[in-house]
């Protein structure tokens, strides 16, 4: 690789940038004044902010050595820096395979693929990407899907691995104009794990300055950039250097990395300079640094890495002030990167060792086992002649499992005799053929807890095996507890799974579960930014049953179809209104693939929320963000109108916007007010809007429309960008959401909303574990409710203080249960779908234009722990043997299985943009068994049942549901 003067230079300096600024944008508020009848009015163009995002960076790629399947004399072009030249591997048959091999075992993260500029022949489409530890077993895909058909660099975002070869498979060519696949440069992305989440953490620190201002350490931890952690400075005498910071997790993590957000107010007073990073189970036994260094004199975002640990505390000791300013320290923000504590449970173990001491003291192996730190084994020092070294414990696990990693606490302090130095570790699936993991690794002369990683491996046996004593006091060794872990960031069944993440062409903004099973998504008129209105909308199609995604240009419409409201018709057409081009409406048909222009609106909007109506016309209200303000210098709020397939759009001006405002501290008019309403269609034509403002509405849609009060939600404030499920007939759930748009607190507010007739009832329940906003919620077959994504404080077009977990609402107990964490963060412009597999499709977030570190161009597939057994693998699911495709409203029908079900329900197709889903809800029906199966009865009211096309799932008496039915009701 050339060092200076060539491409891959100059796109490795930017992605540097990315990391150390951030590359996140905000929108920033005021916007210049505009018309109000102006279709654009209200876009504000991204301004670069500083946060904490831990962008991978590429890799070095001195030694690299690429191989392919066909034109190796051209292959080594991908590494040489220079975009001008290409490999390309002629005409021989897809699918083409390069395959990189790094000489060494590192963390990979991702991958950049660059097409060959001057020609368009030969650019990857769909394609997969793979791993290996030796070249020649190679993993199921970490990552898949379609690349753009364009020159554009292309990045691939998966769960960071640690291995040595990585595979690029070329399954198709993009535009299907030949065989050829051709690459102009291929990068390794460096691994970082993501950011843990922070709910429940506390900190304390040697010194923080609450006299004078509040600057207390707890600033470091609220998710706030705007405040901050200040040691003492108005106190004489003012306390010196160096400082330390304490971050309490309240849980064991592996921890492998700290993020640093300096200060944001301007003043470099107390930047961190040189540092020391030491972990701790107890506070009070701290290892030998993890990591030392120096943060550069910036406000920018930094992040340190270092080899994982299980830690509860994590301490960062301030050293020197980076400018030499003063006796000060200060920070924005800490994080930690990480993942969840994968120790094993050791129940029914066993352990064996050569040598162990039984004379003197109680130093037997067993100890090493029984959750005791003051009991210890030794090997035998009592008897002549002592054994010499080396010393083995051999642990036996009694059943096969993946292994992928040990964690050693010596013995307690007091003495350090015996602490292993260097060591070597090895499994085994039969107690005779060993595999050694780790030849020659070397614990730290310390009593503290040292963990140790090594790719997983199925094993019933691991053998430590001690080769010297740490300080050599002697030819002994001794441990108080030995731990094996898991594979890094494995999770327990009980929460989930995650798919490697499918590539996108376009950052996916908005989608809609399809009844053919596929999923569409859009953007905007460019796969990467939004400011245009350019009329034409870029959109990818995802089959699931075969990963392909397809991508297209709709340019009939002549609508730039980003921050729509969408809604489901009957026939299961959607229809999209307004955004960019903010009077438009478009139609698709899945049936044809078709999309048409539907009449204009009569109001032109952005941001707003539209849904389907029992006779099947469209309410939609709102949406200031484009089309001019409402209620701005005169200018009227965004009345409600309603759109039918007879007469086109209809006004409602008695469906007045004002009530349903929220507060939102922005001065343009309703600009923020009047966005993304959570709106549910109910019996007589009548609409609950039931957030985000607090205060709630029914809207009546017959005539010129109405409005009344529906009451108040709870103790809640205004909840901008938080959602709203229905996940039963009449039952809401809310949560989350902030009381102003942006650049403020969200909570983790949850309530239930009952509505019987026009009476809304509310009862809070218990919170989320996380503060969430620009999040997205699903309802499942079950009942149950899944939150994925979000910020604890809503920054757009930023990732900081992104939540990874995703979490369970249970009805039963009106809870929350952690889930596990997903590998990318979905913050703004983000979505979460329910597929009819009974799986969870998560995606996006971005669209701050080309460079923006905050694109993701994929998605997810979350698997809940309904699907899976106690030990991980996929449940037994009852099968829909027999259902009608199509019900009336009130209609009985009747639905066979394969074996004996419990429970049905129907949950609607849903649609997805801006944390707004109003066409999903669900409904549970009850069985009563007759001849042949089950008999269900359809609800009789459209407004309830709403007419269009639904999933039917049957669950068993363990609650595992089948793969839906597709069931046209009305």
């Amino acid at each position: 690789m050339r060092s200076s003067g060539r491409w891959w230079a100059r796109t490795a300096a930017t992605l540097v940038m990315c990391l150390i600024v951030g590359v996140a944008v905000a929108l920033h508020q005021p916007a210049p004044a505009v018309s109000p009848a102006d279709p654009h009015a209200g876009h504000i163009m991204p301004k670069a902010i500083p946060v904490a995002v831990t962008t991978p960076l590429p890799l070095p790629r001195t030694g690299w050595v690429v191989t392919v399947d066909s034109g190796q004399s051209s292959a080594a072009a991908v590494l040489d820096g220079d975009a001008a030249t290409s490999w390309n591997s002629g005409t021989a048959a897809l699918p083409h395979r390069l395959a990189l091999d790094t000489g060494n075992r590192v963390a990979v993260s991702g991958l950049t693929y660059l097409p060959p500029s001057g020609s368009a022949d030969g650019r990857i489409g769909q394609y997969r990407v793979e791993i290996s530890d030796d070249g020649t077993t190679w993993s199921a895909p970490v990552a898949t899907g379609t690349f753009a058909d364009d020159a554009t660099l292309k990045t691939v975002s998966f769960t960071t691995v640690i291995t040595r070869h990585v595979r690029l498979v070329a399954v198709t060519e993009a535009g299907g104009r030949s065989t050829r696949s051709a690459a102009a440069e291929i990068n390794l992305l460096g691994g970082t794990d993501p950011a843990l989440p922070r709910t429940g953490w506390t900190a304390v620190a040697d010194s923080q300055e609450t006299a004078a201002v509040n600057n207390a350490a707890a600033n470091a931890l609220d998710g706030n950039t705007a405040s901050f952690w200040h040691s003492a400075w108005s106190t004489a005498p003012v306390p010196p250097l160096p400082h330390t910071f304490t971050i309490d997790m309240k849980v064991t993590n592996l921890v492998s990395g700290l993020s640093y957000l300096p200060r944001q107010d301007g003043s470099r007073n107390g930047l961190i300079g040189q540092y020391r990073v030491e972990t701790s189970m107890d506070a009070t036994v701290w290892t030998p640094p993890a990591a030392t260094g120096a943060f550069i004199d910036s406000a920018t975002a930094q992040t340190v890495t270092f080899a994982p640990a299980l830690a509860r505390y994590v301490r960062i000791t301030a050293l020197t002030e980076a400018g030499n300013r003063g006796p000060w320290s200060s920070a924005a923000e800490f994080n930690l990167l990480g993942r969840a504590d994968p120790t094993l449970v050791r129940t029914g173990w066993t352990v064996a060792t050569d040598s162990e001491e039984t004379a003197r003291e109680n130093g037997r192996a067993v100890n090493v086992l029984d959750g005791n730190a003051a009991t210890i084994w030794h090997s035998a020092w009592s008897v002549t002649p002592v054994p010499p070294l080396p010393h083995t414990l051999t642990v036996d696990l009694r059943n096969p499992v993946l292994v992928g990693g040990l964690a050693y606490l010596p013995r307690p302090a007091a003495s350090a005799n015996g602490r292993i130095g260097r060591y070597r570790i090895a499994t085994s699936p039969d107690g005779t053929t060993w595999t050694d993991r780790v030849t020659d690794g070397a614990f730290a002369d310390s009593p503290a807890r040292q963990t140790v990683i090594f790719p997983p491996a199925q094993a019933r046996y691991v053998r430590l095996t001690a080769l010297t004593e740490a300080g050599t006091r002697g030819p002994w060794s001794s441990a108080a507890e030995i731990d094996l872990l898991g594979p890094s960031g494995s999770v327990v069944p009980k929460r989930g799974v995650w798919s490697a993440p499918v590539g996108f062409p376009l950052v996916p903004v908005a989608a809609a579960q399809l009844p053919n099973g596929k999923i569409l998504t859009w953007s905007a008129f460019r796969p990467d930014a939004f400011s245009g209105g350019t009329g034409q909308t870029l959109t990818a199609t995802y089959d699931p049953a075969t990963g392909v995604v397809t991508q297209r240009m709709v340019t009939e419409t002549g609508h730039d179809m980003f921050c729509p409201g969408i809604s489901t018709l009957p026939d299961g057409r959607i229809v999209v209104t307004g955004g960019n081009n903010s009077e438009k409406t478009s139609i698709y048909d899945p049936a044809t693939d078709a999309w048409t222009a539907g009449p204009n609106m009569r109001t032109p909007r952005g941001y707003q929320s539209s849904t389907t109506l029992g006779d099947g016309r469209v309410f939609t209200i709102g949406g200031s963000w484009s089309g001019g303000w409402g209620g701005h210098n005169g200018s009227p709020h965004k009345a409600g109108e309603v759109w039918s397939a007879a007469t086109g759009w209809t006004a409602l001006p008695g469906a007045d916007a004002a009530p349903m405002l929220t507060a939102d501290a922005n001065p343009s008019g309703d600009y923020r007010k009047d966005n993304h309403t959570w709106l549910f269609a109910w019996t007589g034509g009548r609409v609950l809007q039931a957030g985000p403002s607090k205060a709630m509405n029914w809207y009546t849609t017959s005539g010129t429309g109405g409005v009344s009060p529906a009451g108040v939600r709870g103790d809640d404030t205004d909840a901008m960008n938080g959602n709203a499920v229905m996940y039963d007939t009449g039952k809401i759930l809310t949560v989350g959401g902030a009381p102003n748009y942006e650049n403020n607190n969200a909570t983790a507010n949850a309530y239930v909303l009952t509505v019987n007739g026009t009476t809304v009832t509310t009862r809070k329940v218990a919170p989320m574990a996380n503060t969430r906003a620009f999040h997205n919620s699903v309802v499942l077959p079950d009942g149950k409710v899944a939150v994925f994504g979000g910020q604890n404080y809503p920054v757009p077009f930023s990732d900081n203080t992104a939540v990874l977990s995703a979490e369970l609402f249970d009805p039963a107990t009106a809870s929350f249960s952690p889930m596990s964490s997903a590998a990318i963060p979905r913050t703004y412009h983000s979505v979460a779908l329910l597929m009819p597999d009974a799986r969870v499709f998560t995606g996006g977030g971005g669209l701050c234009g080309t460079g923006c570190a905050t694109n993701h161009f994929d998605a997810e597939i979350f698997t809940p722990p309904y699907l899976l057994t106690e030990d991980g693998k996929p449940a037994t699911r009852p099968a829909i043997t027999a259902a009608p495709a199509t019900a009336a409203n009130g209609a009985n029908i009747t639905v066979s299985t394969d074996k004996a079900v419990t429970s049905f329900a129907i949950v609607r197709m849903g649609t997805a943009t801006h944390s707004v889903n109003t066409d999903q809800r669900r409904l549970s029906l009850t069985p009563t068994a007759v001849t042949g199966g089950y008999r269900l009865t359809i609800p009789a009211d459209a407004g309830v049942a709403l007419p269009g096309y639904w999933m039917l799932f049957a669950l068993d008496a363990k609650g595992v549901p089948s793969v839906a039915k597709t069931i046209r009701i009305g």
